[in-house]
This record gives structure tokens, C-alpha cells and sequence, in this order.
């Protein structure tokens, strides 16, 4: 059963509610307003409202819904947007000052495709500048904080669409994933995330260059990035997956999608690899023991597990070699020529390095249905915003490592273009969120959703954090 608090319920089920006339649109709406109003003040996740707009369309689904009509699977539920996503008549500003007045005539395809599905964007949420840090701060909209700790960052880039996912400020939210940047903070709040794989959803309409979009700026496809879901439940996900996936406009002419279905149905006879202890990839000790518990549980209900297999690849050279390209792709954002920037040339170099990597997944996938990962290395952290990636540095089981290091986990799967789904599983000591990664082959999300959501009956789910309950 539901929670009494319908902001606090999946994306689903208040679907559902809405579909049965037990849940107006416009009053959803409402209560997510006011969860805002009472809570971001503290979380600081929300940087832009359009409530006036958002309630007009609300009225419209209420009187569609009393008509016996339907928009589409997200009929009438509220929604923000990560704000490095373009939205029409919305300002969208990718964290950064020069865009601070950019309010884009047209959406993003992505959401495009959530509106005609039903659903009634009325905010954007707060991200670092350009998406460039798995924090989420800038000099526009300041710190967005954790819901369960307010001392310590919610992760970033789509740290605010975490936040505001697990505050209920939202019905679900679309964020993007470059670097870890939908998986991160989803494990840091303590929701569900996807990142897909790569082409999966379009890209368009990403605001990570001072050109603006319906300009020069977001119409071109970065190499690694990605937009995913973020939500409560992993029913959300699987729906928004359906509703997100398709080919960019120019080519839907002559191409469709149909993602293969899950090979199992059940947890008896699954086959999974268990890869959480990685010496290359240290993670923190208290994370180590709540993920293997994980894998564990999942053996004893019935899963064949294999914790020693692994891809044929160099670990530590192959996740440098993701940061490197990714870092690549996020370029485009920095003023003038970079030192060091790759040649065309070079970066052809490393793609070909990139496409043995995607060999050696495939290989390794043939022996089993879904990787058990870390989503990073440690659970969420104090807010470090002094220095820069280079000179910044964090403390892991009482060792000093760089702060770059944060990417390895993150870098190792989205830059091999793999799919990979963000399941919460426990809770520190402390009362942190715990996520897991769950890693599909390429093209096969549907097996990462299906796994996450037998790991999530069996060890996991969203928990409401101390401020909302």
C-alpha cells in the first residue's frame, strides 16, 4: 500500500490515482508545491518554478481526466526537469551565469516526449555549472544539499532532480548521466536511476556550452552522454523508458526500436557477477560489506552468482581511458582551446581502444544476465567546493586518494555505452543511502530494470528521508 502522503507515492501509482479520479492532477500538483515551499528551503534543489503555467495545463488534465480521456501514460503528473535539459517558455541555464536569461523556445526532444505522454513540466532542478561535478553547486542558485544529511552533497551533476525525487517534490525527474551523473546522486539520495544505454534517448537540447539551444548550442549528440530517469519506484523506470526511447527526430522516418526483454523472470536461475571488491577501484569498507550482504541474499533466493569472472580488460586503464574520452565530450563547455585537448585524431585513437573494451563487455555478457557494481566509491560526502578536480581529495577506508577517483566506477560503464540501473539497498551507520549498480549489455535495459526490481523486492526501495516523513 501507498504512503498516506501522495507526493511520497511512485510515479505509478499516483498515476493510477489520477486515472481513478481518487487524485486530481492539479491537487498533486499542489502538494508538491507545498512539499517545495516547506522543505526547499533547507535542500535548496528546486531553482526555477513555473507554477502558473503548470496549473493551467493541471486544470486541463482534471477536465480531460472527468471527460473519460487520457494524454498518454503520464497523464497529468507534475514534474521538474534537471536544468541542463532545454524546456520551452522554462528558463534553463546548465548551471551557468552566461545563461542565466535563456529561456528556449522549444523543448529538448526528451521532453517533447514526457509532454506528449501527458506530463506537465512546472520547474527545473539545480546542478553544478555545465554538469561538471558530482556536486551540485554554481554562483546562480548556490548548494543543493542532501535530503538526508544536509551537511553533505546530494551528489552531482542531477543533484537537485535527486533531491527533489526523494523529497517528493516531483513526480519523477529526467536528469543526464555522462560521468555518473544520474547514478551518483540517485545512490546518494536513496532512489531509483537509470542510465541508459548510449542512443537510447536523445540528447538534444543539453545546454553545455554558452551557445543556447534553438542557436548553435545542444544539437549535436555528445559521445558518453546520456539522459535517464530518476524515481522512486523501478515501475517508474520501466515506464519511462517506454515513454523516452526512440530515435531522434531526423531519423524516425526510417528507424525503429525494440529493446530485447529480459531473459528471466525470477531471481531461481538468474546469472550474476559480483564485482564489488576491485583493488584498482577501493570502495569504502562499511559499503563493501552492505553490497556483498546484497549479493548474499540474492544467492541464497535462488541466483547463481559468480564472483570471479570478469571482462578481460586492464581495470585502471580502462576507466582512465572512459574519463579521458569523457572528459573530451564535456570540453565543449570550457572557454578557448584546452591543453592537452585531443587532436580528432587522437580522439579516434582512443574510441578504437574503446571499441576492444565493448568486445571484452560483450564476451564477458555471454556468460552472465547482469553485473552487480558499486554505482561509486564512497557513500555521500561533506561538501568539498574549494580547488578543482585536480588539486581536490577525498579520505577512503584511511587512505588519501584524489578526487578525480570518484569518476572509475562511474567511467568504467558509461564509457563502454552499457546500460546501468541504480537500486537503493541499505543504510551506513550514519543513516546514508546505500545504492548498487545493476549493469546490463548493451541495448539490453530491460534485463538491468528487471534485476534492480528483484534486487529491490528482496533487499531494497526507496525510503523517505527524516524530512518528509
Amino acid at each position: 500500500m501507498p504512503a498516506a502522503d501522495p507526493t511520497l507515492w511512485t510515479a505509478t501509482e499516483q498515476g493510477a490515482a489520477i486515472a481513478r479520479r481518487e487524485l486530481g492532477s492539479e491537487e498533486l500538483l499542489e502538494l508538491c508545491l507545498r512539499r517545495i515551499d516547506q522543505v526547499d528551503p533547507a535542500v535548496n534543489a528546486v531553482c526555477t518554478l513555473a507554477a502558473e503555467a503548470a496549473r493551467s495545463r493541471a486544470q486541463e488534465a482534471d477536465a480531460a481526466t472527468a471527460r473519460g480521456e487520457s494524454w498518454g501514460l503520464l497523464h497529468g503528473l507534475p514534474i521538474t526537469i534537471k536544468d541542463a535539459i532545454a524546456t520551452d517558455g522554462i528558463r534553463s541555464t546548465g548551471g551557468a551565469v552566461v545563461l542565466r536569461d535563456n529561456v528556449p523556445g522549444s523543448d529538448a526532444p526528451a521532453v517533447a516526449s514526457l509532454k506528449s505522454a501527458g506530463a506537465i513540466v512546472f520547474g527545473k532542478t539545480n546542478l553544478p555549472e555545465w554538469s561538471g561535478d558530482w556536486q551540485s553547486f554554481n554562483d546562480m542558485f548556490g548548494t543543493t544539499n542532501n535530503p538526508w544529511d544536509l551537511t553533505r552533497t546530494p551528489g552531482g551533476s542531477s543533484g537537485g532532480a535527486a533531491a527533489a525525487v526523494a523529497c517528493g517534490m516531483t513526480s519523477f525527474e529526467l536528469g543526464t548521466d555522462i560521468g555518473g551523473s544520474v547514478r551518483v546522486p540517485s545512490a546518494f539520495c536513496g532512489v531509483f536511476g537509470h542510465k541508459p544505454s548510449f542512443g537510447l534517448i536523445p540528447t538534444l537540447g543539453y545546454l553545455d556550452e554558452p551557445a543556447a539551444w534553438n542557436g548553435s548550442g545542444g544539437d549535436v549528440e555528445s559521445d558518453v552522454n546520456t539522459f535517464g530517469p530518476i524515481a522512486r519506484g523501478i515501475d517508474d523506470l520501466e515506464l519511462l523508458i517506454d515513454v523516452l526511447a526512440r530515435p531522434t527526430p531526423d531519423r524516425s522516418a526510417g528507424w525503429q526500436l525494440r529493446l530485447p526483454p529480459a531473459p528471466f523472470e525470477s531471481l531461481n536461475g538468474l546469472r550474476v557477477g559480483a564485482w564489488i571488491d576491485e583493488p584498482a577501484l577501493e570502495i569504502d569498507g562499511e559499503m563493501t560489506t552492505i553490497l556483498n550482504g546484497v549479493v548474499d541474499d540474492l544467492e541464497s533466493a535462488g541466483a547463481f552468482v559468480d564472483r570471479q569472472t570478469r571482462p578481460a580488460l586492464d581495470v585502471e586503464a580502462a576507466w582512465r581511458l572512459g574519463a579521458r574520452l569523457i572528459g573530451e565530450a564535456v570540453n565543449v563547455s570550457a572557454a578557448g582551446d584546452q591543453p592537452g585537448a585531443l587532436t580528432h585524431r587522437g580522439w579516434m585513437l582512443l574510441h578504437r581502444e574503446r571499441a576492444r573494451l565493448r568486445r571484452a563487455w560483450a564476451e564477458f555478457f555471454e556468460g552472465v544476465d547482469v553485473l552487480l557494481c558499486p554505482v561509486t566509491l564512497v557513500p555521500a560526502f561533506a561538501h568539498q567546493q574549494a580547488g578543482n578536480w585536480a588539486d581536490r581529495r577525498m579520505t577512503i577506508n584511511g587512505k588519501d586518494r584524489p578526487y578525480l577517483e570518484l569518476e572509475g566506477w562511474p567511467a568504467l560503464i558509461g564509457a563502454a555505452y552499457l546500460p546501468g540501473t541504480v537500486v537503493p539497498v541499505g543504510f551506513t551507520a550514519a543513516g546514508l543511502p546505500i545504492g548498487m549498480q545493476v549493469v546490463a549489455p548493451y541495448l539490453h535495459d530491460r534485463s538491468a530494470l528487471k534485476a534492480a526490481a528483484l534486487i529491490a523486492d528482496t533487499r531494497g526501495g526507496y525510503v523517505p528521508p527524516p524530512l518528509v516523513r
